[in-house]
């Protein structure tokens, strides 16, 4: 059986971006840090898995008893970027107790009566839990620069305030993983047009996402601005590739991996006398 082919370089560094980063300067095509094919991506999404599980459950059990610890995902692209793909073929290999999704739409009446964090707040994961955020309060400082929903002073406080947020997560234990998906423009008409000839895709299909289509220059701007103005040592952004879908897993795989890894995870220890409780088992 021929090796896996693993990454040459972690994800959490080749994708994670740095002073003076330019969004324009990925090309969306490309494999960083990763030199195998669709077959080896696949194959290195599977030989995975179970470590994945095996973190994630320690994570669960620590926080069973006292642990603090958790992390939270957040998963920010424009449409047909394989948001959901990343969600089920990544994070299948957990099990489901201990993963937390929340997948936010456009706001309700009540929601846009309070301020925009105040709907993100209530999903952050709880102790022990891996949060999944698709989508999240970056909606409010992308959409609203681009259609000029918000003024240039109320962008700027909230990206202050999520800087402030993000901080506070941090500092309660939790470990961020931001992430944008980079797909093309030709990438997306492609995949667009992939779902109108598919009749079991259609309901995927919105004509909404046809007239945010439109906006994909001004997406790109807005993406470089709030990377820009939230981009911290506590919780940087990754920019991934996602032209090429099974990239795109695999790396959003490496970081959740590297993320459970950092944290430094190990079982609780047992409340009592394992040789006894054993020997009562075997007695029974």
């Amino acid at each position: 059986m021929a090796a896996v082919v693993q990454f040459e370089q972690h994800p959490s560094e080749t994708l994670k971006i740095g002073q003076g980063f330019t969004l324009a300067d990925v090309d969306p095509d490309s494999t960083p840090g990763y030199r195998g094919n669709k077959a080896d991506g696949r194959a290195l999404l599977a030989d995975l898995d179970g470590k994945l599980g095996e973190l994630q459950e320690k994570l669960f059990a620590e926080s069973r008893f006292g642990g603090t610890k958790r992390i939270l995902l957040i998963l920010q692209a424009m449409d047909t970027a394989g948001k959901g793909g990343i969600v089920s073929h990544v994070m299948s290999a957990m099990d489901p107790q201990g993963v937390q999704f929340k997948a936010f739409k456009a706001p309700t009446d009540e929601e846009k009566s309070y301020d925009f964090l105040w709907r993100i707040e209530k999903e952050v994961p709880a102790a022990g839990m891996v949060g999944v955020f698709d989508r999240s309060h970056y909606e409010d400082v992308l959409i609203h620069r681009v259609h000029s929903w918000a003024t240039p002073e109320e962008l700027k406080r909230r990206y202050v305030a999520i800087n402030e947020f993000e901080s506070r997560l941090t500092e309660s234990g939790t470990k961020i993983i931001k992430v944008m998906l980079y797909i093309s423009s030709e990438e997306q008409k492609s995949r667009l047009l992939a779902r109108l000839d598919n009749p079991a895709k259609h309901w995927k299909y919105s004509h909404g996402d046809l007239d945010e289509r439109a906006f994909f220059d001004d997406y790109m701007s807005a993406f470089q601005a709030a990377f820009d103005e939230t981009n911290s040592e506590a919780a940087p952004w990754h920019v991934i590739p996602a032209n090429k879908k099974w990239y795109a897993r695999i790396a959003v795989q490496q970081l959740v991996l590297g993320a459970l890894t950092d944290l430094d995870l190990q079982w609780p220890k047992a409340e009592f006398d394992v040789a006894t409780e054993r020997e009562l088992v075997a007695r029974s």
